[in-house]
């Protein structure tokens, strides 16, 4: 197997699905790539939080399905009279037929369900991961641009905001510390101050609250941005009154 093929097996290894030759051939590589090790380790993750989350059970119409097949066998009918043993054989046979075949068929459509669902899984944690990289990608270049500049504020309920905005990237990074996690069915949302009118920068999760944030969205113009409470899913004009609202910095 070449080493290009080689760098499309991680989805698959991560899900532990690849043969054992397949299996053991990749390990070697994994060994000498970081960049496929790395990749191995974020689907990994993703997979595993997917795992949680998702739950494959078989599909409805299967029994049905199953059913369906064992009769169409036909079965070997008895004979007239005594029964040999050869036509006692051959009735066994026939009922044992029927059993194969729908243990055949249900295998084969557990196995294809299980192949569709592996093969949907991988793909969502390859995007996942992907878009992880890039979002990391995107908050670091604002962090690092030279021109980078940070203002911060008081939030309400004893929290603090800090913004960082960097006019080169065109993009704005929000963190706040001792930010309590939204009441249930609330979130926070972020928004760009465009001369008084708000326009959404995105959700924080509740999971994100001691974390940076990449604002969602272009800069532009905005000369500020503002943090409120909104319904999940978040609102297209805020609803509530901010708990902090803070000025850009000066380029």
């Amino acid at each position: 197997m070449s080493t290009a093929e080689l760098h499309t097996l991680t989805g698959a290894y991560a899900l532990h699905a690849l043969p054992e030759d397949e299996r053991l051939s990749f390990e070697r590589h994994l060994g000498a790539c970081e960049a496929c090790a790395q990749e191995v380790r974020e689907l990994s993750a993703t997979a595993a939080r997917l795992g949680l989350a998702v739950s494959a059970t078989a599909p409805p119409a299967m029994r049905a399905r199953v059913l369906r097949e064992i009769t169409t066998v036909r079965q070997e009918p008895p004979s007239q009279g005594r029964i040999s043993r050869a036509g006692a054989a051959q009735g066994r046979a026939g009922r044992w037929t029927a059993y194969a075949l729908a243990a055949c068929v249900a295998t084969a459509a557990a196995l294809g369900g299980v192949a569709v669902w592996q093969n949907q899984v991988a793909q969502d944690a390859r995007q996942e991961a992907r878009q992880a990289r890039e979002h990391n990608t995107q908050l670091s270049r604002v962090l690092a641009a030279p021109d980078a500049r940070t203002v911060s504020a008081a939030l309400e309920g004893g929290a603090r905001g800090t913004v960082v905005v960097s006019q080169s990237e065109n993009r704005a990074v929000f963190a706040a510390s001792g930010l309590a996690r939204p009441p249930g069915g609330k979130v926070y949302q972020l928004w760009f101050d465009d001369g008084g009118t708000m326009r959404s920068a995105g959700l924080v999760e509740a999971s994100d609250t001691d974390e940076a944030v990449l604002m969602d969205g272009p800069v532009d113009r905005a000369s500020g941005m503002g943090i409120t409470v909104e319904p999940a899913g978040g609102s297209a004009r805020p609803t509530t009154q901010p708990l902090g609202l803070m000025g850009f910095p000066a380029a």
